[in-house]
């Protein structure tokens, strides 16, 4: 099964990419990790990806596409892939749909796990990151706890900037200005399904789950 999780920021793409990793028993693929891991392991890709990062300067698509079907085409994708944080743009897409041509993946699909802005603030403003280990927890995990649970650093809980109002709008209204091409553009193909993201992560889970067996 080959799956293309879609979501804003803080919709829960990655929790629920764990989830659907473990349960259909396909990998995970992140496209931040497998750039951090190229560049890690000074693959000829990743020394290409540092050399423009340490200019300041973002990685191109076409690196990312290479990245991506270096990945793809590895053993342990042939039963499947689930792939989270790309595409971000309509250029990116129209790229992602060209390389799945090209290795002949003809059967996928787009899960869009829907949400609304307020929660999504609502969500995001209540995280809080150790200073240490920079774990995320959810407020109400912790506002009894001096001690962060990953790494028993002392009062080390803090508010990121990523995390306050101001930013997550502002995140929103880029996600937003990008994302109904893409929807669009893969929604003609027949390929996105439509998951309510407001639910319990379970039941998040299990309704991604459902949908994907009956189509």
């Amino acid at each position: 099964m080959n799956i293309i999780l879609f979501g804003s920021p803080g919709a829960g793409k990655g929790t629920q990419a764990k989830i659907l990793s473990a349960k259909l028993t396909i990998p995970h693929i992140s496209t931040g990790d497998i750039l951090r891991q190229a560049v890690k392991d000074k693959t000829p890709l990743g020394i290409k990806a540092q050399g423009i990062m340490k200019k300041g300067e973002l990685v191109s698509d076409q690196i990312m596409i290479d990245l991506i079907k270096e990945t793809l085409q590895k053993k342990d994708c042939k039963n499947g892939f689930i792939l989270d944080g790309f595409p971000r743009t309509l250029a990116q897409a129209k790229a992602l749909d060209n390389l799945l041509i090209i290795l002949h993946i003809n059967t996928y699909h787009l899960v869009n796990i829907t949400t609304n802005d307020d929660e999504i603030v609502k969500r995001l403003t209540n995280r809080r990151a150790c200073k240490v280990c920079k774990t995320i927890f959810n407020y109400d995990e912790i506002k009894r706890k001096t001690k962060c649970p990953h790494c028993g650093a002392e009062n080390s809980f803090f508010l990121r900037n990523d995390d306050t109002e101001e930013v997550i709008r502002h995140r929103l209204e880029i996600y937003h200005s990008t994302t109904l091409p893409i929807l669009k553009y893969f929604g003609k193909k027949g390929k996105v399904l439509n998951v309510n993201g407001l639910a319990s992560i379970k039941t998040v889970a299990e309704n991604i789950l459902a949908t994907l067996k009956s189509n």
